[in-house]
């Protein structure tokens, strides 16, 4: 069985889509259409920008969310029978099983995407990466510290982001490297994504959602928070507004796929970062890139 997966934040890169963009009419059609839902050039930045620029949140999710969908219409679908999305990816997953318009998906993301960045900058917080440590002792370890940090990102076996208060994170880093973690990377962000700090954001993004038409899916999405198949709008609905407090469980959703009956899973988007993930989740199955 054939799986679409759809990347998150952190795989832009300056050039994303101008292939696609150049390519294909119907494509060219698209992206300029992304501009006028936007109000601003969004395709500039991505074809030419400076990185700095394309970092930025409320750029970088609607340039992914672009390149994602774009990438999908020119593979057409390859007759997938389920899809997931790692974070913002999920957006795009929704769009490939008809849950969402490319309108309406967009509008969306670009509402999170502003709505996480207030969040940011109201509440600076961080996000570390904890490598080579088993996800229950993290669990464990974040669990006995004074403060708000929570597991945020299970990205693969051995690989798991923690998320919260500056002070809460450097504390769980320290204690994690005496359990035994390879690594405890602070990551360059200004924010804590996927934890209980992103409550303002997810307030903001029910109300977007509320007003949204959102289909009964085609096929079914693993939604990161309760890692299962889903089709019912209402429960994809109310997921996606969780999903900005709660964790992206990938390694539990990629499992459930594989246990489902997936075997190749089709990366539709920029980079390869989650062909990598899945390599490492279950290395018997294949993965690859749409384009």
């Amino acid at each position: 069985m054939k799986a679409l997966v759809f990347p998150g934040q952190g795989s832009q890169f300056v050039g994303m889509g101008k292939e696609l963009y150049d390519s294909r009419k119907d494509i060219k059609d698209l992206m300029e259409y992304a501009n006028e839902i936007l109000g601003f050039d969004i395709i500039s930045i991505m074809f030419n920008g400076a990185d700095e620029d394309l970092k930025k949140t409320e750029v970088t999710q609607p340039s992914i969310f672009i390149h994602s969908v774009a990438a999908l219409k020119a593979i057409n679908g390859l007759g997938a029978e389920m899809v997931a999305g790692h974070s913002l990816g999920e957006f795009s997953a929704l769009v490939a099983n008809g849950v969402l318009s490319f309108d309406d998906g967009l509008k969306l993301v670009s509402e999170r995407a502003k709505a996480m960045q207030a969040a940011c900058d109201a509440n600076p917080s961080s996000m570390a990466a904890i490598l080579g440590l088993d996800d229950a002792k993290v669990e464990e370890i974040c669990a006995t510290i004074n403060g708000i940090v929570v597991p945020a990102n299970y990205n693969c076996p051995g690989q798991l982001v923690i998320s919260g208060e500056t002070a809460a994170v450097e504390e769980a880093c320290a204690k994690l490297k005496e359990a035994g973690a390879k690594r405890a990377l602070l990551l360059p962000v200004n924010g804590a994504f996927h934890s209980p700090l992103m409550q303002p954001a997810q307030e903001r993004l029910a109300a977007a959602i509320e007003k949204t038409k959102f289909r009964k899916a085609t096929i079914p999405v693993y939604q990161n928070i309760t890692t299962t198949a889903v089709t019912d709008p209402e429960q994809i609905k109310n997921n996606l507004i969780s999903q900005l407090t709660g964790p992206v469980k990938w390694t539990q959703s990629v499992q459930n796929m594989i246990k489902d009956g997936a075997n190749n899973f089709i990366e539709v988007g920029p980079g390869k970062t989650l062909q990598g993930l899945i390599k490492k989740i279950d290395s018997e199955v294949t993965s690859a890139s749409a384009i």
